[in-house]
């Protein structure tokens, strides 16, 4: 029996990784086998791509064409390697992020052709499609005053992607919208401008039936105190 994928999506700030592991919480709490991750990484070889992506690990400029490429190489790599295994085991997936982002930033971000990138999604994922996607929205200029705060009670600086123009993030957030809009089957636009315990308790909501539909009595408790 194949197992259930739920991913998270959203532009900077809009609480994607806090979300994502308070679902993962929250289905443990009910019963479920969880493999929890993000992208990019989840894999040894995906976590130094991640470097590289984010923190210049590799010290020499990154073109755009090299960055769409080794968002698909540490997708690929965790796909075989974590997510498909744990689905074919029956376990829910709950992933920080995937191929959406691609697509929202380097597609409609970086401007180049969004066929070319569902593409190249295409031939990373195969058939680790997920059944759910929360797309978590909050306005550009929110979110990044949420990461300047972040940031500065972390005593760490911003990443590349972090330090890309307004502009930048206004269009990314755009492209996220307009792939809500093109599959709204498997996406929920959550609204995350607002307090963090409402929109956990909205997306438990949203992701309960389908848990259980999917995953029959052992996906249906409460799963309180996540």
């Amino acid at each position: 029996m194949r197992g259930l994928f739920i991913t998270f999506e959203g532009p900077e700030g809009s609480g994607k990784t806090t979300q994502a592991r308070r679902l993962a919480e929250r289905l443990r709490a009910a019963g479920c086998e969880v493999v929890a991750t993000r992208e990019p990484g989840g894999t040894r070889t995906g976590e130094a791509i991640r470097a590289i992506l984010q923190h210049d690990a590799a010290a020499e400029a990154l073109y755009p064409e090299a960055e769409a490429l080794l968002f698909a190489a540490s997708r690929a790599q965790l796909v075989n390697a974590v997510i498909l295994p744990a689905l074919r085991r029956g376990a829910c997936v709950v992933s920080d992020r995937f191929a959406d982002s691609t697509v929202a930033y380097q597609g409609y971000g970086r401007g180049f052709d969004v066929r070319h990138m569902l593409e190249i999604n295409a031939f990373a994922v195969g058939e680790a499609v997920p059944d759910l996607t929360f797309l978590l929205d909050v306005p550009v200029r929110e979110g990044a005053e949420r990461v300047r705060r972040r940031n500065a009670a972390l005593g760490g600086g911003r990443d590349r992607f972090e330090q890309e123009s307004e502009a930048f993030h206004e269009r990314v957030r755009e492209g996220y919208l307009a792939l809500a809009a093109r599959d709204p089957r498997r996406f929920r636009v959550v609204d995350t401008g607002r307090e963090e315990d409402r929109a956990a308790g909205e997306i438990w909501e949203q992701a309960r039936a389908l848990v259980a539909a999917r995953l029959g009595p052992r996906g249906v408790a409460d799963g309180a105190g996540a």
